[in-house]
């Protein structure tokens, strides 16, 4: 348990965190793929390249030194981060490593105002926020009785390929094993080796109610990873880790809305396959640029025989709704609403929707910038 004096020192430095965390959290990467260049596989390169990744990084440490006090009322907003790490096989002895760099990064930007004091503060505080992480992430391991048999990274033959638009197309992956259980709206991540030996991850979620046959993906050609699924071949085997991902419907039976903005359809598909499913009513919104170019047609066209309600949305070629889903549409919501797409769509609908906050849900492709709440970092 932390001191008095640590918990106190810790939240002074709040204001530091908001107006220099960006900063820390890129040196900090820079510290720790020169002094561990072995940890590079566990972090998306093509977020470190955009920054995206030291930013939500800046934002979990800004939340933690807020909440240093009452690290166990970050556990909701802490789980989404833990399936990831799950996914991405984090071991239990990489936390020292990651504390070692977080401090030193600490004390490169921040100079002579990274006091001993400052610093000690802050080595106690990691070491309980690392205990967290570890103590919680163990019992997702455990939970998952089923994952224990399909533990790291498996190899899985691709099966099927579909091009369901342009630089959109599902694989659909399959063993001579049963594949591990999941819930709709989870994620497998694919790991792909590069030319010069590099490992790289991507999540991706899965579009079909749970089956332990097989695994399909939407992935849509951007990124080192999704570049090469989209040139892979039936026949071909990737590595892949068992589904995670807290991102799942509840278990209320109640009508579900589910909004989704362009390939953010795919954890969309597999929820409405499943409420269908269990007799839930479904209405289901889905936004694009080009109603030319909307992915997985006949995929919702099924779901529409099956009973959902498919809104379409599209800023060009509209066949249905023109532009973005309305204010008032989204406001007059009042049933369990799930969203996933761009980030700026996300902001929109929790901008607009009024229903009690409990109800709204939503999922992020890459790192989570923290939306709703109390984190204004900046860079």
């Amino acid at each position: 348990m932390l001191s008095t004096s640590t918990i106190q020192i810790v939240q002074s430095t709040v204001p530091v965190l908001a107006s220099h965390g960006a900063a820390i959290t890129k040196v900090f990467y820079q510290r720790l793929f020169q002094a561990h260049p072995e940890l590079k596989h566990v972090f998306n390169q093509s977020n470190q390249r955009s920054d995206r990744q030291s930013q939500a990084l800046a934002t979990a440490v800004y939340a933690a030194a807020a909440h240093i006090d009452r690290l166990e009322t970050l556990k909701p907003v802490l789980l989404p981060v833990l399936h990831k790490h799950r996914s991405l096989q984090i071991k239990p002895e990489m936390y020292p490593l990651v504390g070692q760099e977080l401090l030193g990064a600490m004390q490169d930007v921040l100079g002579e105002a990274a006091t001993p004091a400052i610093l000690q503060a802050w080595g106690e505080a990691y070491g309980e926020i690392a205990d967290l992480f570890i103590t919680l992430e163990a019992e997702l391991y455990t939970q998952d009785e089923q994952a224990k048999d399909f533990s790291g990274y498996q190899s899985v033959k691709i099966s099927d390929i579909q091009e369901q638009a342009d630089g959109i197309r599902s694989l659909t992956f399959k063993t001579d094993s049963p594949l591990p259980d999941y819930r709709a709206g989870q994620y497998i991540t694919v790991r792909i080796q590069d030319s010069d030996g590099l490992w790289h991850n991507r999540q991706y979620s899965l579009t079909t109610a749970s089956n332990t046959t097989t695994y399909t993906i939407g992935v849509k050609r951007e990124g080192i990873v999704s570049n090469y699924l989209h040139a892979a071949r039936i026949g071909d085997t990737v590595l892949i880790s068992a589904p995670a991902g807290a991102f799942t419907l509840d278990a209320s039976g109640e009508p579900v809305v589910l909004i989704a903005g362009g390939i953010g359809i795919t954890p969309m598909l597999a929820m409405a396959d499943e409420s269908l499913a269990a007799g839930r009513q479904v209405t289901l919104h889905h936004a694009v640029q080009d109603e030319r170019n909307r992915p997985f047609n006949e995929q919702l066209a099924l779901l529409e025989q099956r009973g959902a309600r498919v809104i379409r949305y599209a800023e060009h070629q509209a066949t249905d709704q023109v532009g973005r889903l309305p204010k008032d549409v989204i406001a007059g919501i009042t049933d369990p609403t799930y969203v996933c797409g761009p980030e700026a769509m996300i902001q929109y609908v929790i901008k607009h929707f009024t229903a009690s906050s409990d109800k709204l849900h939503y999922e992020i492709f890459g790192p989570a910038l923290a939306f709703a709440a109390e984190t204004p970092v900046t860079q």
